[in-house]
């Protein structure tokens, strides 16, 4: 997760802003910026958030 923010709140905006906007769901996603998929559920889920596939963002 070298070029997505830290922080969970900024971080939870530029990945549903990427998914809306250029991916078809997440494991797209996180293979385009080689990022683990598991450490990115776990950071967006301390903020209570969890990925909706039907919607494709975390909610």
């Amino acid at each position: 997760m070298n070029d997505l923010p830290k922080d969970p709140a900024m971080l939870l905006s530029v990945v549903n802003t990427n998914l809306r906007d250029f991916y078809s769901g997440l494991d797209e996603f996180c293979a385009a910026k080689d990022t683990d998929r598991e450490e990115l559920v776990g950071r967006l889920a301390v903020i209570g958030y969890k990925y909706d596939k039907e919607t494709n963002q975390f909610k």
